[in-house]
């Protein structure tokens, strides 16, 4: 169990574009966060990650990356792809039951407490991250 859960600290997991990059991902959230006393945000979390990275690996040619980031009772959860493109946008929560695909970011706009995007370029790498966050409830 750690010391202090109020301590802030940050991971960063480079992936293939590869669809088992995905279970590897949940996997290693999940440790993450069960080493860092998190184990109530597991379940969601890992639905939320999932989501990010199935998305970032399907929808792009290159590498991906999960980030997690523990900060102030909040975890972010992002994922990296080397795409510029924003997102497509969410479905609306309603049409989800007749869908086949394209469910991914709706989950997230529904199961997190905040979500976004933004583009990137640094050091002449481009991409973009997508990104959610979970308050820990006391």
């Amino acid at each position: 169990m750690p010391e202090n859960v109020d301590e802030p600290w940050e991971y960063c997991l480079y992936i293939p574009n590869d669809l088992r990059a995905v279970t590897i991902s949940r996997r290693t959230l999940r440790v993450i966060l069960t080493m860092h006393g998190l184990i109530r945000l597991v379940d969601t979390a890992e639905l939320l990650a999932t989501e990010l990275i199935s998305n970032a690996v399907r929808h792009t040619k290159g590498p991906a990356a999960l980030r997690l980031r523990w900060s102030a009772g909040v975890l972010r959860i992002g994922a990296w792809d080397a795409d510029p493109e924003p997102p497509e946008p969410p479905v609306p929560l309603e049409r989800l039951a007749d869908m086949e695909e394209g469910r991914g970011l709706a989950l997230v706009r529904a199961c997190a407490d905040l979500w976004g995007w933004q583009p990137l370029a640094r050091e002449g790498n481009r991409g973009k991250v997508v990104w959610c966050e979970l308050a820990a409830v006391a």
